[in-house]
């Protein structure tokens, strides 16, 4: 988002609610819960797929920034996550984050294997890395697209 709007953790699985960050004056960016990592007993994690097929519904959603670690397969919450997604015909980037963490030839391997995988476009599929700032400014620029309506 340009700015630091949420707090993070060292620990993933934190994040237990719906977190709402307005962003400039009509939109929001909405923050839901991990399903990796969520140590969370089963009502509990029932309580968060409530949550997240409320935050799909909702008829003003332009998208969804869909966090993936680039160095793992998709899990079964993430095919679960990417059924939700298809159901839904919500439009995804699907943000591979650490790409940090492997080299150039590897990362782009596994960006080619995932968006095979997952079925995605070229366009939806952005390597990422928080650490070093790489593939940043081009989810920014996507998400603003999502935001003017570009599909």
């Amino acid at each position: 988002m340009g700015q630091r709007i949420a707090k993070t953790s060292g620990t993933p699985g934190k994040t237990r609610a719906l977190n709402v960050f307005q962003i400039g004056a009509s939109h929001y960016f909405l923050d839901l819960p991990g399903y990796g990592y969520a140590r969370a007993g089963k009502e509990q994690r029932a309580g968060f797929r409530r949550l997240l097929r409320y935050a799909l519904e909702r008829e003003r959603l332009r998208g969804v920034v869909w966090l993936l670690d680039i160095r793992h397969p998709p899990s079964v919450d993430d095919r679960a996550m990417q059924d939700a997604l298809v159901e839904g015909e919500t439009h995804v980037l699907a943000a591979l984050t650490k790409g940090d963490k492997l080299s150039t030839a590897q990362r782009r391997a596994r960006e080619r294997e995932l968006r095979d995988e997952l079925g995605l476009p070229e366009d939806q599929v952005i390597a990422t890395s928080a650490k070093t700032g790489e593939g940043i400014a081009e989810l920014r620029e996507a998400i603003e697209g999502l935001v003017r309506g570009a599909a």
